[in-house]
């Protein structure tokens, strides 16, 4: 029988513990739980804190779950399935609006394109399907860091470079942003990113209601807003289209 190593073992039970009873555990109910000393079980809980699986609150001292672990639970859903899923509903969005598509997951502290549907007219356009937006500018990275906790934590400690002079770098600015987005379930990027570029994006949602991904629409400004606002019917049907993809991968209703 193939031998295993100790410390895995006690990691594992470690956050099995931290996945049930109670929300929070101080480090003396962790060790006695586990019949470990109080040394060994703090350099395993710092690992883990330091791997992001595990979170100490400051004012208490008590330990829980990390957001990692969120992106590592929600792992299981191929982004090949993502994109399959909102094959149709994307063709459909390009087709509504005139715009060009865009479908989004967090990576790296980015967003990585899975999918990207051409602007349904004659003009050249270069396929973006393996290229990186940035988290804090752009509609989809926004939506991202406003539902996504892992992506949030990672744009709070990221530098919030400024694009345009209307990009938001202000931390709390941000998070008043994202406040916003939560509140009215869909983000926006008028010349955040690019200079005559305006973008609207919403969240998709697994079976779990957790997010996996974004789909937006991008335009020249002068067409995906109408008098200084975005057209309400492109940020209608972009939100459609990502309850649609979001049904599919078993989120219900919306």
């Amino acid at each position: 029988m193939a031998r295993t190593i100790q410390s895995l073992e006690r990691a594992a039970a470690m956050l099995r513990l931290l996945a049930g009873g109670e929300r929070r555990l101080g480090l003396s109910d962790i060790s006695s739980s586990l019949g470990l000393a109080k040394g060994t079980a703090h350099g395993i809980l710092r690992t883990l804190q330091q791997e992001g699986f595990v979170e100490q609150d400051v004012a208490s001292g008590r330990y829980q779950l990390g957001a990692e672990l969120l992106r590592l639970g929600n792992s299981y859903l191929d982004v090949h399935e993502l994109r399959a899923r909102a094959l149709v509903w994307t063709d459909d969005l390009a087709r509504s609006s005139g715009e060009a598509v865009y479908l989004g997951v967090l990576h790296q502290q980015g967003v990585l394109i899975v999918h990207h549907v051409f602007r349904p007219d004659d003009s050249r356009q270069v396929l973006e399907v393996g290229a990186m937006h940035p988290l804090h500018s752009t509609a989809l990275g926004k939506v991202l860091s406003a539902y996504d906790p892992v992506a949030h934590s990672e744009i709070v400690e990221a530098d919030r470079t400024a694009f345009t002079p209307h990009t938001v770098t202000g931390l709390a600015d941000f998070e008043r942003l994202l406040d916003l987005i939560r509140a009215r379930g869909w983000a926006a990027d008028v010349e955040e990113t690019w200079e005559g570029v305006a973008s609207v994006a919403a969240p998709i949602h697994d079976r779990r209601r957790m997010p996996v991904g974004a789909v937006g629409v991008t335009g020249a400004v002068e067409r995906v807003c109408q008098e200084g606002d975005l057209r309400p019917e492109i940020i209608a049907a972009v939100r459609d289209c990502a309850r649609a993809v979001s049904r599919d991968l078993g989120a219900g209703r919306f």
